[in-house]
């Protein structure tokens, strides 16, 4: 099932692609500050921590956030080359305002709450200034999300539209279906 390439290489016939994102790692000057935070928001568990690097998980993976305590880093510098911002994806949107207010209840609130069409999300600042986006799919499928990136509608804007997460709540404890809320922005 190897074709032959130049140079006696082998490459294969079908598309090979990772099986899952595993793990992403964290920079940081204050190693309890961080570790507290991705705990909270993840609602995470440590399953190393020796004060300098803590690996946590909160899924079937065996760590899914590293943080290591580094002397001599830098500020953040928001202007940098580099990621922006690593995103998870809820399973509901009940699982994202749960997860909202939860949050806010701690002091900790988005700084930026959009719909964007496929998904809706809002975004976080870790206690380094690291974007974590934390959203919920828009569309009960891969297609219906695909057609929206290829609409004309996307096109015009494809940042998307700023949401009140409160009001969503509101809706939702109000009794409105949380199927009503995916999109309501953009749709």
């Amino acid at each position: 099932m190897m074709a032959e390439q130049e140079g006696g290489k082998h490459a294969p016939e079908r598309r090979i692609v990772p099986k899952k994102m595993a793990h992403f790692v964290v920079k940081t000057l204050n190693l309890a500050a961080s570790v507290r935070w991705y705990k909270l928001v993840f609602q995470a568990e440590a399953i190393f921590d020796n004060g300098k690097l803590a690996f946590l998980y909160f899924d079937d993976e065996h760590h899914r956030i590293v943080i290591g305590e580094l002397p001599g880093l830098d500020p953040l510098n928001t202007k940098a080359i580099g990621f922006d911002h690593v995103a998870f994806t809820y399973a509901s949107m009940e699982d994202l305002l749960s997860t909202y207010v939860r949050l806010k209840s701690a002091g900790i609130e988005p700084y930026f709450k959009i719909d964007h069409g496929p998904t809706t999300s809002l975004y976080y600042h870790d206690p380094d200034g690291n974007q974590i986006e934390l959203a919920v799919d828009n569309f009960s499928s891969i297609t219906g999300a695909h057609n929206y990136f290829r609409s004309a509608k996307f096109a015009r804007n494809p940042l998307g539209v700023e949401v009140d997460p409160d009001d969503l709540v509101r809706r939702w404890t109000a009794g409105e279906a949380p199927d009503n809320l995916l999109g309501s922005g953009t749709r």
